[in-house]
C-alpha cells in the first residue's frame, strides 16, 4: 500500500498515536503524517503510506488552513486551554476592536515558536525542555497568513504557510488586544491541499471504508508527467540519469519536478538538471 491517506485526527490522541492506530489498522509496517497536530486538535491529518513517506517533502503544497476557538481574558504556559494559567483579565473588547487587532497579523509575519511546541532545538524538541521548567531563547522566524477572519467572538479562521503557530498567533492577538488570550480549541480543516471533506476517520477505517486514500502520483499531479521507454525505465530504476534530447519534455526548465512513468506504473520524480533528467525520488514499495 503505498499512497497518501488523510485522516480526521480525533481529539486526544497524538499525530504519532493517530498513525500507528492507522498502520495496525491497514496492517502496513511504514507511515509517517505530513505535519503534527497537538493532541487536543481534531482535523486534516495527512498520512503517507509505505514507499510514500519518501516524498513527504516533495508533495507540491504544504499550506494549512484552520477553525481555532479563543478565549480572551486567559493567558496560560502552554498558550492553550490545556495549560496552566498564568494570568486572568478582565475583557471589555468589542468585535469591532478584535477586527481592527487582526489586521496586523495578515500577511507575513515573524512569530516566536512556543516553548510547547516540537520543534527541535540543541538536540531536544521544545516541550521536553519545557516539561523540565526549562525556558530557552526562540528565534522569531518567518510565516505567511494568507486568510484570517473573525468567524464570532470566540472563533477564527486561518489560511497559512507551513510552520505556523496558531496557538502563538492567537497569543499575540490577546497581547495586542491588552486582555491575553489562549487558544480554546482547534480543527485543521486544510492540508497539502485536501479538505476536511475527503477525510476518513478512525471508526471508518476500521469498518474497512476505502474513503481517504489519494494514490501518490495524484498526490503530485501539479507535476508534470513525463512518459520513458521500457529501457529508459530501468535505468532510471538503477539511479541513472537520462538525457533531456531522448526524453519527451516540452520546454524543460531547470531544477523543475516530473512525474515519471514507464510502462510500469509510477516510477518516481525526476529533476531536470544540467541537460539531464535526474532522480529526485524513487518509488519503492
Amino acid at each position: 500500500m503505498t499512497s497518501l491517506l488523510l485522516l480526521d485526527k480525533p481529539e486526544g490522541l497524538t499525530s504519532f498515536s493517530a498513525v500507528a492506530r492507522a498502520r495496525r489498522i491497514l496492517g502496513i509496517k511504514k507511515a509517517g503524517h505530513t505535519g503534527t497536530l497537538d493532541p487536543m486538535a481534531t482535523g486534516v491529518l495527512p498520512i503517507l503510506l509505505g514507499g510514500a513517506t519518501r516524498f513527504s517533502e516533495l508533495l507540491p503544497s504544504h499550506d494549512k488552513a484552520y477553525v481555532a476557538g479563543i478565549r480572551l481574558g486567559i493567558t496560560t504556559d502552554t498558550l492553550d486551554i490545556t495549560g496552566q494559567v498564568l494570568e486572568e483579565r478582565p475583557v471589555s473588547v468589542t468585535r469591532e476592536e478584535i477586527e481592527q487587532a487582526l489586521g496586523q497579523f495578515r500577511g507575513k509575519i515573524r512569530q516566536v515558536p512556543p516553548m510547547y511546541s516540537a520543534k527541535s532545538q540543541g538536540g531536544q524538541r521544545l516541550y521536553e525542555l519545557a516539561r523540565q521548567g526549562i525556558e530557552v531563547e526562540r528565534e522569531a522566524r518567518a510565516v505567511e497568513i494568507f486568510t484570517l477572519d473573525l468567524l464570532d467572538e470566540a472563533n477564527i479562521y486561518v489560511e497559512c504557510s507551513a510552520g505556523t503557530y496558531i496557538r502563538s498567533l492567537i497569543d499575540d492577538l490577546g497581547r495586542a488586544l491588552g486582555c491575553g488570550a489562549c487558544m480554546s480549541s482547534l480543527r485543521r480543516t486544510k492540508a497539502n491541499g485536501y479538505g476536511i471533506e475527503r477525510c476518513v476517520t478512525l471508526e471508518q477505517l476500521e469498518q474497512g471504508s476505502d474513503a481517504g486514500f489519494i494514490a501518490l502520483d495524484q498526490a503530485l499531479a501539479s507535476y508534470p508527467a513525463v512518459h520513458i521507454t521500457p529501457t529508459q525505465a530501468v535505468r532510471f530504476r538503477n539511479g541513472g540519469a537520462l538525457d533531456l534530447t531522448r526524453v519527451q519534455i516540452q520546454n524543460p526548465a531547470e531544477g523543475t519536478l516530473h512525474r515519471v512513468y514507464g510502462e510500469e506504473p509510477f516510477l518516481g520524480l525526476g529533476r531536470i538538471q544540467g541537460g539531464e533528467l535526474a532522480i529526485a525520488r524513487l518509488l519503492t514499495q
